[in-house]
């Protein structure tokens, strides 16, 4: 591993014009996380010296979402050499390497960054490097020209290629390891004599080689790593591959998945052993789940945390804020909310529970719901230890139920009930004797 110093610049100044949208492409989520967090999780295992950000004009989000690293804008679109040169007053001294890298190509992971980085480093007489990737069919990349002695001739975009360039199997990606030494001086030398009329830091290398040094391909193997995101179906792409990533991870760390395909996960999500999880459940930003829990399919849950040997499902709903308590049994059409049930707890089926404390061992019977929100603010319920909550009760909070207490059936509670009582809010049943006999004739003679 090379001890040179490193910088990294990330290249976010795209305009994305075909994601159709106001949000700047890298700030478009994958797995639930902005697509540059995903790449600056992977640089900073690198841990560089510098990571300069280059943004277009008025990316105030960029420039919030990759705090604390350094921004700078890119004024013009007027290519990737350009976009790099706009760094160049960040980079003032550094005689380290600089990585150069594009923002819309989240999964490129650290292994192979420091693969570019060793190429680069491979002798005194290499300028830079560039990351390639071989396809059996390449799509509309620039082809990589190679020497006989297997260094890099020259980068050909594919619109200005010719037929015998275009069958050129090995593709450039976008990333570079450059000597920040000669990086400013060579940058400078960029014209912009092509079909887009920019300036392209593709002519690096045929600038090197002028100078007499070196750029020597790092080839990937992986393409999904270098899967870039320039619409929505390109999006949807990556976050197919990333999911895969992730399900695969989960798995190999004690968790079951049913039908992985199905399942989806956010980019913080905490899985431990053996837990079983069924097809088509998603777990949104914020989740932990300890071991030896089963999820049944079709539920959703986000900001969750659920202790072991908890059941959950199926169609079951856990929102922000819900803390489940080991053996907790949620079931299915059930939503929890912003709150914490103990031990034991079980709401089999048909129930909203909404900021919320309940005691071990309750019972939260169907159709029982609190009834947190006035209108104006939100209220908490606090139900006690081995409490029976019967069939569509209505708990209007403020208000707690005590240990032991009993809400009878189809009740709406609004007084704080004692403990081991019998609580039951209910219109007297009135009873027409024949009415309905009655009626049946009525009804047949019209």
């Amino acid at each position: 591993m090379t001890t040179t110093p490193l910088a990294c610049v990330i290249l976010t100044a795209g305009q994305g014009k075909r994601m159709k949208s106001t949000l700047p492409k890298v700030m478009h989520n994958i797995a639930g996380q902005p697509m540059i967090k995903w790449l600056l999780r992977s640089v900073e295992q690198l841990n560089p010296e510098k990571i300069i950000v280059v943004t277009a004009p008025d990316a105030i989000a960029v420039a919030q979402a990759v705090k604390p690293h350094m921004t700078v804008v890119q004024q013009k679109p007027m290519g990737t050499g350009d976009a790099v040169r706009a760094a160049l007053p960040m980079l003032e001294g550094f005689k380290g390497d600089v990585l150069i890298l594009l923002g819309d190509m989240p999964l490129l992971s650290a292994g192979m960054m420091q693969g570019l980085i060793e190429t680069r480093n491979h002798n005194a007489n290499t300028g830079l490097s560039v990351l390639g990737v071989e396809y059996k069919n390449p799509p509309a990349f620039g082809r990589l020209v190679m020497n006989a002695d297997k260094t890099l001739k020259k980068i050909v975009e594919d619109r200005d290629a010719t037929d015998e360039e275009r069958s050129i199997k090995l593709c450039n990606t976008g990333a570079f390891c450059v000597d920040g030494a000669r990086l400013a001086g060579w940058l400078n030398r960029l014209d912009n004599k092509n079909a887009q009329g920019e300036y392209y830091i593709t002519d690096l290398p045929q600038i090197a080689a002028a100078d007499g040094l070196a750029s020597r391909v790092c080839v990937l193997f992986d393409a999904d790593e270098v899967l870039g995101v320039n619409s929505r179906p390109d999006l949807a792409v990556v976050e197919a591959a990333l999911q895969k990533r992730l399900r695969k991870k989960a798995m190999e760390n004690g968790a079951t998945m049913t039908d992985p395909n199905s399942v989806f996960l956010s980019y913080d999500t905490v899985i431990g052993r053996d837990v079983e999880i069924g097809p088509n459940v998603v777990f949104g930003p914020g989740v932990v789940v300890a071991d030896n829990v089963t999820i049944l399919p079709f539920c959703h849950i986000e900001g969750a945390k659920i202790d072991s040997g908890c059941t959950i499902g199926p169609f079951a709903r856990l929102r922000p804020g819900t803390h489940l308590w080991p053996k907790v049994k949620i079931g299915n059409f059930v939503e929890v909310k912003n709150s914490l049930l103990h031990e034991g707890v079980k709401a089999n089926h048909l129930s909203y529970i909404g900021d919320a404390e309940v005691g071990a061992g309750t019972n939260f019977s169907c159709g029982a719901i609190t009834a947190n929100y006035d209108g104006f603010e939100k209220h908490k319920t606090t139900i006690g230890e081995n409490a029976m909550i019967g069939s569509n009760v209505n708990l209007v909070a403020p208000v707690t139920i005590g240990d032991g207490a009993y809400i009878a059936a189809g009740s709406t509670i609004t007084k704080d009930v004692a403990p081991d009582s019998l609580a039951v809010e209910r219109a007297d049943t009135r009873q027409v004797d024949g009415w309905a006999t009655k009626n049946r004739k009525r009804k047949s003679v019209k």
